[in-house]
């Protein structure tokens, strides 16, 4: 008897309730994958707990601090080689 027999026929009984094995094969399962990815990045990006930051408000706050140190570089660009000179 092979290890881990028993596993893997609850897994094949299972993917073989998914329609579409003759036609598609193992791409019957991309939409599943599709939808449970976008569930995934809704989450990350609505889904709030206690008020802690998540993964939108981080990406924004970055992207919004790498702008502004562009402007910011563009419009004085005597900072810049002011603190290359003190290193």
């Amino acid at each position: 008897m092979v290890l881990g027999s028993g596993r893997s026929t609850w897994i094949r009984k299972g993917m073989d309730l998914v329609p579409g094995a003759k036609v598609l094969g193992l791409y019957r399962f991309l939409p599943l994958f599709f939808l449970m990815g976008a569930a995934l990045e809704f989450s990350m990006i609505n889904w709030d707990v206690k008020g802690q930051v998540n993964f939108y408000r981080t990406f924004k706050r970055r992207r919004a601090e790498e702008v502004a140190a562009a402007i910011t570089k563009a419009a004085h660009p005597e900072i810049e080689s002011e603190s290359q000179d003190r290193n």
